[in-house]
């Protein structure tokens, strides 16, 4: 059945093709928020593999590839068009052109995979390429593995193993699955259906989470990305900050999101001791911006008793075009200039990964917004904290889809470490996340206020905290190399 109904797929116009490609593609996309329906994320690598097998050469199989690939990220970054629609007058023009630009501009990656697969004459190899290929988008030009598939799987059983294997052996096992269910025998394909749908719609037992006896408040303001740096709004959200920190029982940390203050470091004293005072003795983390040495920089910082600050992180992985300006001369030259152009090129970059001695809580490792995206980033601590703090500005990404994505990819940091996160958004969604990625406590979108949780204690290392990417790069890299030699031997033994 499976092969007439590909025979009948190779038979209808190129133009039919290319739109069932983009069709198979979007499918995928059903798997992310806000649609969360991951079973449908096995269908899209179902058809991925479907659709390579009926390719002719390895050009058709990249182009069939790339429109697969960008079916999906069309649908899964619609978001991304939010942030230039916040100044709509100057920047609104490249709304469209980002979303079809990246879109596409991603999917030359998935392309790539099903190209060099083709080339090696097997639907096996493209079990190994499409990971190796995700692997890539996640490292190079600084990475993006937004929307990496495994992301659908933080609310089902399937999940679980970014414990074990991380994101891109997660990617590796369900591509292993798909080529099954595709290219194998008749019992086999059902039996991996079977266990493989089971995986992706049985929910995560709920279990005892072991608590510590620290209370964390995460504070809301709900600032509108198009009010936030309104002088006259300044007041209204700062007061919004300091009333949700001195409101009820004194907890043990405050945090506030990502640039929660719309002042520079050097000017805000007066506000830092007035959060103090009202903290009541807990150390308070916001994000705000600092300037020193002719940059700027996306910072957090902890505050004391009496407003003294104990810590400075700057984020050192930034977003290229909204937080610096890559190439900036040639861009400039171009006529693009990005985001971050009211701070000259861009913001600074920040020396690294910190882990942050907050004394009784333990230690933590601070990300701001876009940092938590990258496994490697959080694998790349310097020592293994005790709970993750992200601070975070949503109000960039919308009103949902780009915010549930962002909560998603947070809880996927925590199961691949067995850390529990704090994170503090300033439209949402808040939310105290335990080390198997479940959401405790939280904010609802778009609402100011605050919420106290307990802070869940770690487990132990992980084996993905241990291991990184390394391993499964490897594997997939040797496996490569193997299957060449056996295509190699068999044109050898062809040809006698």
């Amino acid at each position: 059945m499976i092969q007439s109904f590909r025979a009948k797929i190779a038979r209808l116009p190129r133009t039919l093709q290319m739109c069932v490609a983009l069709l198979c593609g979007a499918v995928g996309g059903l798997a992310q928020e806000p649609y969360n329906i991951p079973g449908t994320l096995l269908v899209c690598l179902c058809a991925g593999f479907f659709l390579h097998a009926g390719t002719k050469n390895h050009w058709h199989a990249a182009r069939t590839g790339w429109l697969f690939g960008t079916g999906y990220f069309l649908l899964c970054l619609t978001w991304i068009t939010e942030p230039f629609m916040v100044d709509a007058g100057r920047h609104g023009w490249m709304a469209p052109f980002a979303l079809v630009l990246l879109g596409a501009g991603l999917a030359l990656f998935w392309g790539f995979a099903f190209g060099v697969a083709r080339a090696f004459g097997s639907s096996w190899a493209l079990v190994l390429t499409w990971p190796l290929a995700e692997i890539s988008r996640a490292y190079i030009f600084t990475g993006f593995p937004w929307a990496m598939p495994p992301q659908a799987t933080v609310d089902v059983v399937a999940g679980q193993a970014l414990a074990w294997v991380g994101p891109h052996g997660l990617m590796l096992g369900g591509c292993f699955a798909a080529w099954g269910i595709v290219c194998v025998g008749h019992w086999v394909r059902w039996g991996l259906l079977a266990a493989s749908f089971g995986v992706l719609i049985a929910p995560v037992p709920n279990t005892d989470i072991a608590l510590t006896d620290h209370t964390v408040r995460l504070v809301q303001p709900n600032a509108p990305q198009h009010e936030k740096w309104d002088a006259d709004k300044f007041p209204v959200f700062t007061n919004r900050l300091l009333d949700a920190t001195a409101a009820g029982d004194a907890p043990d940390l405050v945090i506030w999101p990502e640039t929660a203050l719309p002042y520079l470091a050097r000017h805000a004293g007066p506000v830092f001791a007035a959060a103090a005072e009202r903290a009541r003795g807990a150390p308070v983390v916001t994000g705000l911006q600092r300037y020193e040495d002719g940059k700027y920089f996306n910072s957090l910082v902890v505050v004391q008793t009496g407003g003294i600050v104990s810590h400075t992180y700057d984020k050192h992985h930034l977003v290229p075009f909204g937080e610096y300006l890559p190439l900036a001369p040639l861009m400039e030259r171009l006529g693009l200039r990005g985001l971050a152009e009211n701070f000259g090129s861009g913001f600074g970059a920040g020396p690294g990964p910190q882990v942050l001695d907050l004394g009784e809580l333990g230690k933590a490792l601070p990300l701001i917004c876009y940092e938590a995206v990258f496994a490697h980033d959080v694998s790349g601590a310097p020592s293994r904290p005790d709970f993750l703090v992200q601070v975070t500005n949503d109000a960039w990404f919308g009103a949902g889809k780009g915010p549930l994505q962002h909560l998603a990819q947070a809880r996927m940091r925590s199961i691949e470490q067995g850390l529990p996160m704090a994170r503090a958004a300033n439209t949402g969604i808040s939310a105290m996340i335990g080390p198997k990625g479940q959401v405790l406590a939280s904010l609802p979108l778009n609402q100011a206020g605050f919420v106290d949780a307990r802070l869940p204690v770690p487990l132990p290392p992980t084996l993905y905290s241990r291991t990184g990417d390394l391993p499964v790069t490897l594997t997939l890299l040797v496996l490569l190399v193997l299957t060449a030699g056996l295509k190699r031997r068999k044109a050898t033994l062809s040809r006698r």
